[in-house]
């Protein structure tokens, strides 16, 4: 599910230093050995018994077979990323299960049937070298665009293998700047130096697990001989040197991630790097005709102003280095508005702002030292996602959709152009006779929590109707109306309902709404999500005995909470790489980097909190849970597989019967080939259906 992507915001989250005490004692230690023989010897016995369970169920077949057509059908948006002259894409289908990546000139894009070529074959490289490459991110050399370094990942993991790719020759260049496997950093000085970072490196990591200095390495050197040109603290998330690459100038910067909600900005002056004097906890967004841009997650008192929590600032960074304060406010907060997301062209802004869940896409030009905003024309009720933007011209891409409209992809050439329609999605499923309505639940303190409904017309308000709920509730990540062509196939196509919940702790409404549900106020989005499932019961949508939830990550600890603490109000609970061991979390893997959102267990003040909702500390023998699945990936380097292994363990030696699914690869998602993706989401989708029917 694309919802699966909204994970990958954990990747950077934050650390702080404690007093430790002693971990709880745990007979489930043993399934944090993620490859140990006794370990995957439970693992396999598990899944198998799910899979053989939920295979036999008349739906399973049906579903996977639509699933694996969705996922594998040419008539996907091919998602362009914009290098130079080229066009690029990475894409998968039942030919190429692990994905070819491909490119087009420019002019050739929108073409009926664009003319790809090949530049790597993953499925080839995979056979030749004996290992399951998975794609994972790309760094090119700017301005020639003719190098690059490729991150390819083993399995989907976050630790990925570092390559320098000629993309003349379309081979890996022989001596090449080349990294093995690690959590790593890299960005280009010029074509013979690189700056590198890696959590591979003795003393050069964070607790967290990432990397902490950032090295100079020249070619035709060795990397461990590159000097330290830029380095944080162990106690950092992580740190790291990027470029930033406008028309006017070129930027390097040194980034200390000090939690996952502050950091330090230094821009580098000859050989120093100087610090940025703004407030850690302020988003850094980057420079924009020598503007520097940041968004304000606290409110600022600077240069006889204050400037409110939530706004968009900006101001001339030669001027700000100068003493000046005097910003420009680009975007002011109200209190059902946030910003999504700013990109930048060489002319323009794209700035797109949510009002009620709903989106904008605002186009800014700083002219004369003045901002001037135009408002793109779209439909109401959509979801807009700036695909890519060229920082060296004005060409960019976004897409527009909503639950029931397929994702339309346009392209604009210049910044005075109007938007012009390149590729829309076929329906993936009927949606005729479906719509979609937005509600508001009352939660306990009195806020209005809104949630978006999808469900076929007339539907009756019997309490009859099989109804999933989705939310995430943290880290700022706003739940939008995305085109989910699995969920529509396998459950809204089927007369289920779906419920989207905007709860507290995500960024619908900007740094309010998510700051008030962090650590110690977390149990505010819990109540969030059962003050949504208590009013689609109050008005007859549903029923506890018809009502399931789903979420993953950060979203899978929200379904572990709820059915520990609500099982009166769930049938069905599918809990998706999960984060469930709330004692032992910041030990784990990526665990560490994830204190600035929950709070530290191993200080005894913030572990009074913790434990009162860490779902593995509050299960019971003498409780009567629904049947959950939860489901993970054994290479899962973010959140550790055995949150869901321990969790599921515990339960069945309770009495409490659950399912559990682990893929093999994939990393902290649903898996790395369309035909490990289906199974997946088969399994959760069958399992649905078998509950709430």
């Amino acid at each position: 599910m694309k919802r699966l992507r909204v994970f990958l915001a954990m990747s950077l989250l934050a650390l702080s230093t404690a007093t430790v005490i002693a971990q709880d004692d745990d007979p489930y230690r043993w399934l944090e050995d993620v490859t140990g023989a006794r370990a995957l010897e439970w693992v396999r016995a598990r899944t198998a018994a799910t899979v053989h369970e939920l295979e036999r169920c008349p739906e399973f077949a049906r579903i996977n077979r639509r699933l694996l057509d969705i996922l594998n059908s040419k008539d996907r948006l091919a998602t362009p990323s914009i290098a130079g002259e080229y066009i690029y894409n990475f894409w998968q289908d039942d030919a190429h299960p692990r994905g070819i990546w491909r490119r087009v000139p420019c002019d050739g894009y929108a073409a009926d049937v664009p003319p790809w070529e090949t530049v790597l074959d993953l499925d080839a490289l995979s056979a030749r070298e004996g290992e399951h490459w998975a794609f994972e991110d790309v760094d090119f050399l700017h301005p020639t665009y003719d190098r690059c370094l490729l991150h390819l990942s083993r399995g989907g993991s976050d630790a990925v293998e570092v390559r320098e790719f000629d993309l003349l020759r379309k081979d890996f260049v022989p001596d090449g700047f080349f990294l093995p496997e690690g959590k790593i950093r890299t960005c280009w000085i010029d074509r013979n130096t690189i700056v590198v970072g890696s959590n591979q490196w003795d003393g050069e990591v964070t607790t967290a697990g990432y990397p902490r200095t950032a090295r100079l390495w020249r070619r035709g050197t060795a990397v461990a001989d590159a000097p330290v040109i830029f380095e944080g603290s162990r106690e950092d998330v992580s740190a790291f040197v990027g470029v930033i690459e406008t028309a006017d100038r070129r930027y390097v910067y040194g980034y200390r991630a000090t939690s996952f909600f502050s950091s330090e900005i230094s821009l580098r002056d000859g050989e120093e790097f100087v610090r940025l004097d703004f407030p850690g906890d302020a988003q850094f967004h980057g420079f924009f005709k020598n503007q520097l841009i940041l968004e304000l997650r606290s409110a600022w008192m600077t240069g006889g102003r204050t400037y409110p929590q939530g706004a968009l600032i900006a101001i001339d960074i030669d001027r700000f280095r100068d003493g000046a304060r005097d910003f420009s406010i680009l975007s002011a907060p109200d209190p059902r508005s946030s910003i999504v997301s700013l990109h930048m062209t060489r002319n323009a802004l794209l700035l797109v702002r949510m009002t009620d869940v709903r989106c904008q896409l605002l186009r800014g030009r700083f002219v004369e030292g003045q901002w001037e905003w135009t408002r793109v024309p779209l439909a109401d009720n959509v979801m807009v996602d700036i695909t890519d933007t060229d920082p060296s011209s004005d060409r960019h891409f976004f897409t527009v959709e909503n639950f029931l409209q397929p994702r339309t992809l346009y392209a604009v050439t210049s910044h005075d152009d109007a938007p012009v329609e390149v590729r829309r999605l076929p329906a993936f499923f009927n949606s005729e006779g479906c719509t979609i309505t937005q509600h508001h639940a009352i939660a306990t303190d009195g806020e209005r929590i809104p949630y978006f409904l999808v469900a076929r017309e007339g539907l009756v308000r019997d309490g009859g109707n099989p109804t999933m709920i989705e939310a995430y509730g943290g880290f700022e990540v706003p739940m939008v109306p995305y085109y989910e062509a699995t969920v529509g196939a396998a459950w809204i196509e089927q007369g289920g309902v779906y419920v989207l919940a905007n709860i507290r702790g995500g960024g619908e409404f900007g740094p309010r709404w998510h700051q008030a549900a962090l650590k110690e106020k977390r149990q505010t989005a819990f109540n969030d999500l059962y003050a949504v499932a208590e009013d689609l019961i109050r008005r007859g949508v549903t029923s506890p005995r018809r009502l399931g939830i789903l979420g993953g990550s950060n979203g899978g600890l929200l379904a572990g909470v709820a059915f520990t603490q609500r099982p009166d109000l769930f049938n069905a609970v599918v809990c998706l790489v999960p984060l469930l061991d709330m004692r032992r979390y910041s030990t784990l893997l990526a665990g560490a980097s994830w204190i600035a959102e929950y709070g530290d267990p191993d200080v005894p003040e913030e572990w009074e909190y913790i434990k009162k909702y860490s779902p593995y500390h509050n299960l019971s023998p003498e409780k009567t849970y629904p049947r959950v699945l939860f489901a993970t990936t054994t290479h899962d380097d973010r959140v550790h597989p055995a949150h869901a292994r321990k969790m599921a363990a515990k339960m069945l030696d309770m009495g409490h019967d659950c399912l559990y699914f682990e893929n093999t690869e994939g990393g902290h998602g649903a898996g790395v080939t369309a035909e490990q993706q289906a199974l997946f989401q088969s399994i959760a989708m069958t399992y649905l259906h078998l509950m709430l029917r």
